[in-house]
């Protein structure tokens, strides 16, 4: 299994001889307005630019689309993904705006959906917490299951909640990435991650290796990858979390 974070939320996947592109935001740094109501109103979306180029990036044999915010499937990934590509998205009605953005091989994850022989196991998320999540919209996650590879959690855009600590418990994931830049509005509170959930994801399962994307990349970001880091330094922890630069890869 190799994983390369990119930028954000996306990730280059090498499972069992697949390669997957998870949560494409594609466009060059600036591209877009900065989110409302949040930090860095005067900072253009991505913040940062892709590490690779595009054409490394759409060589893939499928793509896993966790949401339809922007900065997970931006107007840059439906210009320059092939439109057969195989795209796995979370419900009916994202797979109707995919195919209205004129893909063709469409599939919504389902509990036991299988890509070339790799089990693809849908999980839920909740991308907030309380008054929020009116506003956030559904979201998933995906585990990966195949005999010759070990059990990997992509929790997607979710805080810490019971229902992550349920997918744990039920699918033992050996390696679990997490988004973890605490973004959040003004008010609301976080939208993804923290510290503090990333530490009770830990606990929930400290044989794992824990991967942190979805970083520094988009104006509404709160934690850094430095105070992430000193934080898992202070909690004992470095064996078993790691924040990658965009760019750089894990090989398990």
């Amino acid at each position: 299994m190799n994983i390369q974070q990119i930028r954000n939320a996306t990730l280059v996947l090498e499972y069992a001889g697949k390669k997957f592109l998870v949560d494409p935001f594609l466009a060059n740094k600036g591209a877009y307005t900065p989110y409302p109501n949040s930090l860095r109103q005067d900072q253009n979306n991505p913040l940062v630019p892709l590490p690779t180029s595009i054409d490394n990036l759409i060589n893939v044999d499928a793509v896993i689309v966790t949401h339809l915010h922007l900065d997970h499937f931006d107007e840059v990934a439906k210009e320059v993904l092939p439109k057969d590509l195989k795209m796995f998205v979370q419900n009916e009605e994202d797979a109707k705006e995919v195919k209205n953005a004129g893909f063709s091989n469409v599939e919504v994850l389902q509990e036991d959906t299988v890509f070339e022989g790799i089990q693809l196991i849908k999980t839920e998320g909740e991308h907030g917490r309380g008054e929020i999540l009116k506003f956030t919209g559904q979201v998933c996650g995906v585990v990966f299951n195949h005999p010759n590879e070990k059990r990997l959690y992509i929790a997607g855009d979710t805080v810490w909640y019971d229902g992550v600590q349920e997918v744990l418990e039920k699918n033992q994931p050996e390696i679990i990435i997490v988004n973890g830049g605490d973004n959040q509005f003004l008010e609301g509170g976080s939208l993804i991650m923290g510290k503090d959930d990333i530490y009770e994801v830990y606990k929930a399962a400290p044989n794992a290796k824990i991967i942190v994307s979805h970083m520094e990349a988009v104006n509404h970001w709160t934690l850094s990858r430095e105070d992430l880091r000193s934080f898992i330094n202070e909690k004992g922890i470095t064996a078993h979390v790691f924040v990658p630069e965009d760019g750089e890869e894990y090989i398990f």
